[in-house]
């Protein structure tokens, strides 16, 4: 009995303990491994909040999501064997372009089945983010913004400067068409749109327009975005 009791503790000290990592794993990185659903599938949770961070770092009180966090992760959860599949939420107003490219690439070349969804917001950057995965979601009230590339600091007049920035749009713009359902050329429209902002250049979409531009599969939450992950793994 003495026995019982001591093995006893030692399941529930060991469970106490991977559930401290996890709970500590969800605070540094928005990570975490969903596995007591009833299908019993190995889900790998990865959110992409706040402003996306590049090479410099963001101020203490600014959420942010770091790549050289989420890029060795990724990279981890390719080489699991165990994990069957990736579900990305996403609440960000953008953030560093490479940094952003850089992480939905990275998502994108994930050989298992991955669904993202799209919470408050992906605006910027976040578009990108949001279409890398095999297909998306977006809540009713959820925005995404496409809006022409920006730079900080100072910013030389020259021919060359404008091409590098040609650069950066037709990066993010090739990617964005061939990840959804949408053209190049209507992307671009609703980067360069004039209309909307007062102040800049760009488009806002909400919920079901986002689905009817093409760049986001489906208006759907929590319960349709894993409902058609582990429909992927099945079929996988």
């Amino acid at each position: 009995m003495a026995d019982e009791k001591e093995t006893g503790r030692e399941v529930k000290k060991a469970q106490e303990e991977i559930d401290e990592k996890e709970n500590q794993k969800l605070e540094d990185y928005g990570q975490l491994t969903l596995d007591g659903n009833r299908r019993d599938r190995k889900i790998h949770l990865l959110s992409i909040i706040g402003e996306v961070e590049g090479h410099e770092n963001l101020s203490s009180n600014a959420k942010a999501t770091k790549y050289d966090h989420v890029l060795p992760q990724l990279a981890k959860l390719e080489d699991d064997d165990s994990v069957e599949g990736l579900l990305v939420l996403l609440n960000t107003s953008g953030g560093d372009v490479d940094a952003g490219l850089a992480i939905a690439e990275m998502i994108a070349s994930l050989s298992m089945p991955t669904v993202s969804l799209v919470l408050g917001g992906s605006h910027s950057i976040g578009v990108p983010l949001a279409v890398s995965t095999d297909y998306s979601f977006i809540v009713p009230t959820g925005t995404m913004m496409v809006h022409p590339v920006r730079m900080s600091g100072t910013v030389i007049g020259a021919s060359q400067t404008y091409e590098y920035f040609d650069m950066i749009q037709d990066r993010i713009l090739t990617f964005i068409s061939t990840h959804s359902k949408i053209a190049y050329d209507q992307v671009k429209r609703l980067m360069l749109n004039t209309e909307m902002l007062t102040r800049d250049l760009g488009t806002v979409l909400v919920g079901e327009q986002t689905v009817k531009e093409g760049l986001i599969d489906e208006v759907g939450g929590i319960q349709e975005a894993l409902k058609k992950l582990y429909d992927m793994i099945d079929k996988a």
